[in-house]
């Protein structure tokens, strides 16, 4: 298990960059949606990052690895990373708020540490991690409202989305541990976005026909901020924390996305969520500090 690493001034900043670049994604898509569809948004998505993360593969000379296993590997990484979760994400999108979204994809940490706790040997559940799971999904439970899942329809089902999207991330990330730890980590991103890229042109072409950029100049704007800095430089800024703080301080990511996405889809579109929605994220993001352990270790210093 990884030691928590002490946050350094550039691996903040990076941080705060990181969580507003994919707190932006969510608003945008939602203004995308009004012209494509959710498939053909996931398209464009991954093959526009895979360019530009190949570019950078290539700028920096990483080697590329040749074993069978490691590219099929990455295709299953860019299956459970990229294609299943961005399209139920964008799905989702469709039937319920863009801020919404983004808190309830949250969770994603949260099934993060279970299904490591789950599948991986060196991972365990400690009553800390229990704790944070079960504040987390209650979390979780407050945004949707009992009212949602007795009455379902489709926004209840865009909530369920999204926390499957959630979970897809999560099994990606033990997915990676197993069988990707010794890819380069830019070959590692390249590889599964193209892996989603062919996945995902074909089965968009067929579901919500034939790509088109006679769109609005708003939409293909967005749609380029979606796929290059969302997705291509999200992923470089993602690892490039990864390496300077850890994974464990990559949770703070988490709590920095929701923030931006209200403040932006209440600014640009209008959005208001229930008490109840910010109520969960208060859990949520509760949940979150418990399993990072930071607070409550200063805490009982302070006792």
């Amino acid at each position: 298990m990884e030691t928590q690493k002490s946050l350094s001034p550039l691996a903040t900043s990076l941080i705060l960059l990181l969580g507003l670049i994919w707190g932006g994604t969510f608003p945008a898509a939602r203004v995308v949606l009004q012209e494509l569809g959710p498939l053909t948004i996931v398209g464009h998505r991954t093959f526009w990052a895979a360019l530009l993360l190949w570019g950078f593969v290539a700028l920096r000379r990483v080697q590329i690895p040749r074993s069978p296993r490691i590219w099929v590997a990455l295709g299953v990484m860019g299956v459970l990373n990229n294609v299943m979760p961005f399209s139920l994400t964008f799905w989702a999108q469709q039937h319920i708020e863009a801020s919404l979204t983004a808190i309830l994809n949250g969770a994603t940490a949260i099934f993060g540490v279970l299904m490591a706790a789950i599948f991986l040997s060196d991972e365990r559940l400690t009553l800390r991690k229990l704790a944070g799971i079960a504040t987390g999904f209650l979390g979780v439970a407050t945004v949707i409202g009992l009212e949602h899942l007795r009455a379902f329809d489709l926004r209840s089902a865009g909530q369920l989305a999204v926390l499957g999207a959630a979970l897809c991330y999560a099994l990606a990330g033990v997915w990676a541990r197993k069988h990707l730890a010794e890819v380069p980590l830019s070959v590692a991103a390249a590889g599964m976005l193209t892996a989603a890229a062919c996945v995902m042109l074909p089965t968009a072409w067929m579901t919500e026909g034939a790509p088109t950029f006679v769109l609005s100049p708003t939409t293909l704007a967005l749609l380029a901020y979606i796929a290059i800095p969302g997705t291509g430089l999200a992923f470089l800024l993602y690892y490039k924390v990864l390496s300077l703080a850890g994974s464990g301080n990559l949770l703070l990511v988490t709590l920095v996305v929701p923030v931006v996405a209200i403040i932006l889809s209440t600014l640009f579109l209008g959005e208001t969520l229930t008490p109840n929605a910010f109520a969960g994220f208060g859990l949520l993001a509760l949940g979150l500090a418990i399993l990072d352990g930071r607070i409550l270790r200063r805490l009982a210093l302070r006792v």
